[in-house]
């Protein structure tokens, strides 16, 4: 009798602790696959139609071509030969397994904050993905910027490995905002000014930059052309949705909302507003074109027949819908390429779990010349309270071109 006591008593201690590791294994991976959400490693790695994480995606550098490899478990074509420790080495340092230097387009810099305890979740999650055999040839860039020994001398003049430090004068959420952003949100990659080198330019974070023929606009705290006017709120439903009461996403933006910002949780997404609204700069201080100006009156005439229809007399759109232009700070960006690609080749809005519309604005090229399109976007530009630089028809032809082009 007390044998069988003992073995059922055995038998218990062995089935807790058995669900105890498999519900610690659960949390791990969970844990992981949400930080591969933060990284938004899927927009990289995961090709349209293809297997997720497999490669093959193909990024337009002002030096190239770059195609993010396979970063799957396989162990030709993938990542199945690393170790965690080749794996921490190269999010950390952009060395990777056999001593291979990535090009920063990975953004290790930002990916160096992240904590180690982050970054072996990652780790362990992307190793249970099914292993995709695709060899992808990632480096494509021309000489002499294929010698991935030029790496060493990019590293040693604009990065040093840096982990994240908590400002213990600021909130909490402030806090977890600067590391998700800082750290694997990498928003700097798209939205820093570059130096020559590609390089983000650290005296002014986050103040907007033209990428792979879009502009990426400055998310700090400017009045004018960043997110004053938006609340908290503003930003964390615009990350959640992909639209709010000032704009609808497009472009590359809502694809990273689709794909990482909307599976967020609301506490990360706000913590993400917290630190982008405690970004103060001073917005640009401009003067908008005069009503009377012939660009401005014919822009007017353009403005009336081809796109009041849907933003509205005043430029106030529809909520959901049709963004509002007045006040937008997307229209008051010093570079218009973003305002200029989408009336020339039209958008689709991001689709979310929260925001299922994805409303779409047509492409205008077939109907407005280069100079009329520059006239409308001066308009757009100067007119409800917004005030920017005009756009020449030279800049408007140069961007169609490269939209024919396919760039």
């Amino acid at each position: 009798m007390k044998l069988s006591i003992a073995l059922a008593a055995a038998v218990l201690v062995v089935t807790a602790n058995t669900v105890t590791a498999a519900e610690t294994q659960f949390d791990q991976l969970e844990r992981g696959r949400y930080q591969a959400v933060l990284g938004d490693c899927a927009g990289c790695h995961t090709a349209r139609g293809g297997m997720p994480f497999a490669g093959g995606v193909a990024l337009q550098t002002p030096f190239g071509k770059l195609v993010a490899p396979n970063i799957t478990p396989d162990r030709e074509t993938g990542i199945g030969n690393w170790s965690e420790g080749d794996f921490r080495r190269m999010m950390k340092t952009g060395i990777g397994h056999n001593g291979i230097r990535l090009y920063p387009a990975m953004p290790y810099p930002a990916y160096s904050r992240m904590s180690d305890n982050d970054i072996a979740d990652l780790w362990v999650y992307l190793g249970t993905q099914q292993p995709v055999k695709n060899p992808v040839v990632a480096n494509q860039l021309p000489f002499p910027f294929n010698i991935r020994l030029l790496l060493a001398g990019w590293n040693w003049l604009n990065f040093t490995p840096t982990s994240f430090t908590p400002n213990p004068q600021k909130s909490a959420d402030w806090n977890r905002g600067a590391y998700i952003v800082e750290g694997a949100g990498h928003c700097g990659v798209c939205h820093s000014p570059k130096t020559w080198s590609g390089a983000d330019k650290s005296n002014a974070a986050l103040a907007g930059e033209v990428l792979q023929g879009w502009m990426a606009p400055k998310i700090t705290a400017a009045a004018r052309d960043g997110l004053g006017q938006w609340s908290v709120e503003d930003v964390t439903a615009y990350l959640k949705t992909g639209a709010n009461r000032f704009d609808i996403a497009s472009g590359p933006m809502a694809e990273v909302i689709e794909a990482s910002t909307s599976k967020m949780t609301d506490a990360d997404l706000r913590a993400i507003a917290v630190y982008l609204k405690d970004l103060p700069e001073a917005s640009a201080d401009r003067t908008p074109i005069a009503a009377d100006a012939g660009i401005m009156r014919t822009g007017a005439a353009i403005y009336a027949d081809n796109c009041s229809a849907c933003h509205g007399g005043k430029g106030e759109g529809v909520p959901k819908l049709f963004p509002q232009l007045a006040g937008n700070a997307l229209m008051q960006q010093q570079d218009a390429t973003s305002l200029i690609r989408v009336v020339l080749a039209g958008s689709q809005a991001g689709a979310t779990h929260a925001a299922p519309t994805a409303p779409a604005m047509p492409s205008l090229a077939w109907r407005l010349n280069d100079a009329q399109v520059a006239d409308v976007v001066t308009y757009v530009r100067n007119t409800w309270g917004n005030a920017a630089p005009a756009i020449s028809a030279d800049a408007v032809g140069k961007l169609r071109q490269q939209l024919k082009a396919g760039n």
